[in-house]
Order: C-alpha cells, then sequence, then structure tokens
C-alpha cells in the first residue's frame, strides 16, 4: 500500500469514531451517543454523535467528517500556493469531552487526513493529529499516564517522535493573549508525509487507537470525586479559556468554518456552562491556583 489509498483511511475512521464511542459509552454507563448524520452542500458530509447530560459526560462530541471541494479556500492558497487550482479531500475525527465532575479532565483528540489532486500532477496529501489533556483540578499521577500513553503510541516509529509532537503539542495549544498553556498537553502533528504513505497512515492510527487507551482510566478514577458548588465555578471559569482559544486559534475549528463546513458539528467543542469573570484570579496557595503554578508549566511528564 505505496500509494495513497483514500478508502482505508475513510474505512479506519469511520472504525476510531465506533471504538472511541463504545468505549466512552462504557465508562459513562448512562448514556448513548446520539447520532446524526449530514451532507454538505458542496461535496462531502459527515456522522456527528453527541452525548449530553451524561451519568459522567456533561457534554460530549465525536465527529466524523469527510469534506470535498473544487479548490481551497483563499486563507489556505496563501499559505500553500501548491494548492491552488487542485481539487481537495480532508477527512477526520475529532472529538472533545467534557466531564460533568470538575476533577475529570476535559479531553480532546483528532485525527485527518488531507489531500489535493490535479489531473497529471501527484498528489499532495498530509497527516494530522493529536490529542491533548485539560484539567481543572491536576493529578500528577493522571498527567503521567496521559503522557506515557502518549509515547507508547509513538515508539516504534522512532525516539525522536514523541519529544518532537509533545514539543508541537505544547505550542499549538498556548493561548498567547493569556500567556499560558491550555492544558497539560499530549501531542500535536500536522503536514505528516515525510516517512511516505503507508508509514504515516499507521502513524496516524497509533495515535487514533491510543487515546481511548489513555483517557478512560483517568475517567474512571476521577467521575465519583465529590465535589462543591465552588469546584464546578472553578471549572466553568477554566473552560472559558477553552472556548477562547478554539474559537481564536484552533486550526480545524476556523478551516472547517471557512470550507462551509457543519457549523453545529465544528462548534460542539464548546463546552454547555462556562463563565468569565472579570480579572478574576484564585488566590496562591489554593488547590485552584495550584493549575496554573504547577501544572500548566512546560515540563517533561514522563
Amino acid at each position: 500500500m505505496s500509494s495513497v489509498d483514500k478508502a482505508a483511511v475513510k474505512a479506519y475512521l469511520l472504525k476510531v469514531q465506533d471504538e472511541i464511542c463504545a468505549a466512552l459509552e462504557k465508562v459513562d454507563g448512562q448514556s448513548q451517543f446520539v447520532e446524526e448524520n449530514w451532507e454538505r452542500e458542496e461535496g462531502g458530509g459527515g456522522r456527528t454523535r453527541v452525548m449530553a447530560n451524561g451519568g459522567v459526560i456533561e457534554k460530549g462530541g465525536v465527529n466524523f467528517s469527510h469534506v470535498t471541494g473544487a479548490k481551497m479556500p483563499a486563507s489556505a492558497t496563501a499559505h500553500r500556493p501548491e494548492l491552488a487550482g487542485r481539487n481537495f479531500e480532508a477527512m477526520g475525527v475529532s472529538l472533545v469531552i467534557h466531564p460533568k465532575n470538575p476533577f475529570a479532565p476535559t479531553s480532546h483528540a483528532n485525527v485527518r487526513f488531507f489531500i489535493a489532486e490535479k489531473e497529471g500532477e501527484e498528489p499532495v496529501w498530509w497527516f494530522g493529529g493529536g490529542y491533548d489533556l485539560t484539567p481543572y483540578y491536576g493529578y500528577d499521577e493522571d498527567c503521567i499516564y496521559w503522557h506515557q500513553t502518549a509515547k507508547n503510541a509513538c515508539e516504534p516509529f522512532g525516539d525522536d517522535v514523541y519529544p518532537r509532537f509533545k514539543k508541537w503539542c505544547d505550542e499549538y495549544f498556548y493561548l498567547k493573549h493569556r500567556n499560558e498553556p491550555r492544558g497539560i498537553g499530549g501531542l500535536f502533528f500536522d503536514d505528516l508525509n515525510e516517512w511516505g504513505f503507508e508509514k504515516s497512515f499507521a502513524f496516524m492510527q497509533s495515535v487514533g487507537n491510543s487515546y481511548a487507551e489513555a483517557i478512560c482510566p483517568i475517567l474512571e478514577k476521577r467521575k465519583n470525586t465529590p465535589y462543591e458548588e465552588k469546584h464546578v465555578e472553578f471549572q466553568q471559569y477554566r473552560r472559558g479559556r477553552y472556548v477562547e482559544f478554539n474559537l481564536v486559534f484552533d486550526r480545524g475549528t476556523l478551516f472547517g468554518l471557512q470550507t462551509g463546513g457543519r457549523t453545529e458539528s465544528i462548534l460542539m467543542s464548546l463546552p454547555p456552562q462556562v463563565r468569565w469573570g472579570y480579572n478574576y484570579a484564585p488566590e496562591s496557595g489554593t488547590e485552584e491556583a495550584k493549575l496554573t503554578e504547577y501544572f500548566l508549566k512546560d515540563r517533561d511528564w514522563v
């Protein structure tokens, strides 16, 4: 399978969506994902799955999309002039899980494939994706386990892969206007084609397959931790950072909106309850302050 096999990528993405949903439903123990299939006028469509008000998951979405187009948006060709005049296909699974319990972290994952083609020319293609963790109340053992699972997924592909993509994740999920990271990171990669199709595809699958292994034990461990209203208020305040990042910086959100994607599916990543307080800062030395003072620091968790 040395040539580009779009059908194999699509089959894998649909399969990993099924597997992740099944794993998360098992952790939740109360609710199931509701599925909605949609079509895009310009070409393609998707399979959106959303869970709301579950036993563990307050709001979660695991979306598959496969969109096609006759030309790239101007914002994309400005950065990648070689894409001008090509038709394109973009397919991927993207998910965000917002647990109810403030002691359970929000998590995000994405695996995707992009190809732009023009008759008589070699296709331009790449893989992208990764996952990251956004705790509100941090636990060292959760951060270590999350990063160890990410490192294990990378190890068959070279010793330099995890450090490289961990660093990229730390740099990407950073709120410049707040001068702080969104969470404790994980993996992020984009424009991956240097290994050839077969190895690049295998790596994308390794990342996609390891997400459920990374998140489910953490959710199981934290889902029944007793909490008070003050913990919920802090969770909602920190969720505001999540919204800011997704609407201002996130490439996937911007690409989806610019290419006429389905807005409801693109914005399903936003949390259900969120708050902003003017100039709010937790008191130093508290559990809440420990998040930014200790956990949201660039460190090697493994």
